[in-house]
């Protein structure tokens, strides 16, 4: 009898957890929500969605086309927050460094994370 039931919640189960699973995704796809629940996803996810400014030097080489945007602005795609180093306390404009491997060289992106606007300051390699 318990047997039975059993097997009958599990079928029930399996079934809820496959339909659960296609409808989320389809819905996360077309609507294109995406799940942040590490820290490194939600500063990103939080940069991505605010507007970019740059610093006086990064302005200069961005004209002098020493920088691309396209290659500024993948490091908050896939960069990794270096928690460690950055300055999360600060009370009015939080500063992260964002590190991305391009080329085989550690590239370190410093960016002001205001609660209005993102100011990327530096990019070291």
């Amino acid at each position: 009898m318990f047997i039975k039931r059993l097997g009958y919640f599990m079928v029930g189960l399996s079934i809820g957890l496959v339909f659960l699973t296609f409808f989320l995704k389809k819905k996360s796809d077309e609507t294109g929500v995406s799940f942040c629940y590490l820290p490194n996803c939600r500063v990103l996810k939080d940069l991505r969605s605010k507007p970019i400014y740059y610093a006086d030097a990064i302005s200069k080489r961005l004209e002098s086309k020493e920088l691309d945007t396209v290659l500024l602005h993948s490091f908050f795609v896939d960069g990794d927050v270096n928690f460690g180093a950055s300055d999360t306390e600060a009370k009015t404009c939080k500063t992260y460094l964002i590190e991305k491997e391009i080329e085989g060289v550690l590239t370190i992106l410093t960016v002001r994370n205001c609660t209005k606007k993102a100011v990327i300051t530096a990019l070291k390699p």
